[in-house]
């Protein structure tokens, strides 16, 4: 079966169980007492929507679905697939993120747009030194993207540290989409590594469940094979709580984490793959947290804190 088939027929499973502006500009929301509250746990998810600062791409910030009379302290009903989702958490990521729109900063660039013009796909920037390098999220949920929990969180903690980090909300729904528009948005990174001030050596793509999974396929196979020009691999995938198992040959390093709880990604078969890829030469490492469970994000509070830390690590000392 061709890899492209097997992704879609991999993604449809698991749903049953250019032209961009790419000229940085200054995005300056007329200052108001609106404009300055800050989000907290009781914020309506439309009233974050409506901010100002989030205009162009508000659709993109939580996964589809009803947010009508939603607080941030709900927003776990939009993510059913993830566990210890924090409001507080995610109440200081959109608070960062307003306020880097506020300083003029862009954070966000499309990478497809509906018929209405609306973005369908796009990539958030957290910023982190100049000219250090990048790492790409791939936030996880199926038949969602769950980028408010395991891609923002994740890429603030990044930038935090120095790296240029890139939140990609890709279209659901589709194994093939979502890897094509993975590839995109390293074109775009590539092709705008100046103007991002962003350095294209050993980067690194990071996912979480499904996201995983994509981070997988084109560490394995490269931008290339799904629609991409760039030919660069990462230097490290990083992967959160998927069953993924397929291997290449030709793998980039891997680390991977998963809970012994999750009844989702099976624990067993992404330490079988990871004895895989060492056995064929390949640097790799794995974690597993004694009594979490699927989707657990950045996991802030919980026995899974400090292996984002544990990855940046195992990525930075495998980078040529």
């Amino acid at each position: 079966m061709q890899r492209r088939n097997f992704l879609s027929s991999v993604f449809a499973a698991l749903v049953a169980a250019k032209a961009v502006n790419a000229e940085e500009r200054k995005l300056s929301p007329e200052v108001s007492e609106e404009t300055k509250t800050k989000f907290d746990e009781n914020t309506l998810l439309d009233k974050i929507k409506d901010d100002p600062a989030f205009s162009d791409y508000s659709n993109l910030l939580f996964p589809r679905g009803r947010t009508n009379g939603l607080r941030l302290r709900d927003e776990s009903r939009l993510l059913p697939y993830h566990s210890y989702v924090m409001p507080k958490e995610s109440a200081e990521v959109l608070n960062y993120m307003k306020d880097e729109v506020l300083k003029g900063k862009k954070i966000f660039y499309p990478l497809k747009t509906a018929s209405n013009g609306r973005p369908v796909a796009g990539l958030f920037f957290f910023r982190g030194r100049p000219d250090a390098p990048f790492a790409i999220i791939f936030s996880g949920g199926f038949q969602y993207v769950g980028a408010i929990h395991e891609g923002f969180p994740i890429a603030k903690f990044l930038a935090g540290k120095g790296i240029n980090a890139f939140v990609i909300v890709y279209r659901d729904g589709s194994a093939q989409a979502a890897c094509d528009d993975l590839a995109q948005g390293i074109d775009f990174i590539f092709d705008h590594a100046k103007e991002l001030e962003v350095s294209t050596k050993n980067y690194s793509l990071w996912g979480g469940s499904a996201g995983a999974r994509m981070a997988a396929y084109l560490g394995s196979y490269g931008a290339t094979e799904f629609g991409g020009k760039t030919k660069q691999r990462p230097s490290a995938v990083i992967m959160e709580y998927t069953g993924h198992s397929d291997i290449s040959g030709s793998e980039p390093a891997t680390y991977a984490v998963v809970g012994d709880q999750d009844g989702i990604a099976s624990p067993w078969t992404m330490e079988q793959r990871i004895k895989r890829l060492k056995a064929q030469g390949t640097q790799a490492g794995f974690r597993l947290i004694r009594g979490m469970p699927h989707g657990f994000g950045l996991g802030t509070g919980t026995p899974a804190e400090g292996w984002a830390k544990e990855a940046l690590d195992f990525w930075l000392k495998n980078s040529k």
